[in-house]
């Protein structure tokens, strides 16, 4: 995920190098939490669990492990997804930047450990918005 503009000074110099060691060296390019590969297209169904093509025709959970077949039905709401890994830090402080701190993770195990700090700024967003809805055309108007 790319890094916002108010904490890339927390950031150090050599991240880019720092974040490739941690994703391809150290995680062979697989997530740490579920094992998705970097850039494989998976198929990923509404409750998060995917296919795994380069073990075989096995079907995983959210966390990697092995999970029930679903039926037609199920299978037809799924989409297809490129995973990106990236460098995360687990207790999501950007001054941590000790090698046990970071972690490969791809994007959904990213937002599912970062689940309460998303919701907030989801929030905060929206309330913003509003805000200025109210500032410049009067009271928020909802739709």
């Amino acid at each position: 995920m790319p890094i916002r503009a108010e904490n890339r000074y927390f950031y150090p110099i050599d991240w880019p190098q720092l974040s490739r060691t941690i994703r391809f060296k150290r995680a062979k390019g697989r997530c740490e939490t579920c094992g998705r590969r970097h850039l494989a297209r998976v198929r990923v169904l509404p409750d998060g669990r995917w296919i795994d093509l380069a073990v075989g025709d096995a079907w995983r959970d959210r966390r990697g492990r092995h999970s029930a077949w679903p039926d037609i039905i199920e299978v037809s709401r799924g989409k297809i997804s490129v995973v990106v890994l990236a460098c995360c830090h687990r207790d999501r402080d950007p001054v941590n930047n000790h090698i046990s701190n970071l972690a490969a993770w791809c994007q959904w195990c990213n937002l599912d450990a970062d689940r309460p700090s998303q919701r907030r700024r989801a929030g905060m967003t929206i309330k913003m918005r509003r805000s200025i809805g109210d500032l410049f055309s009067g009271p928020y108007r909802r739709w």
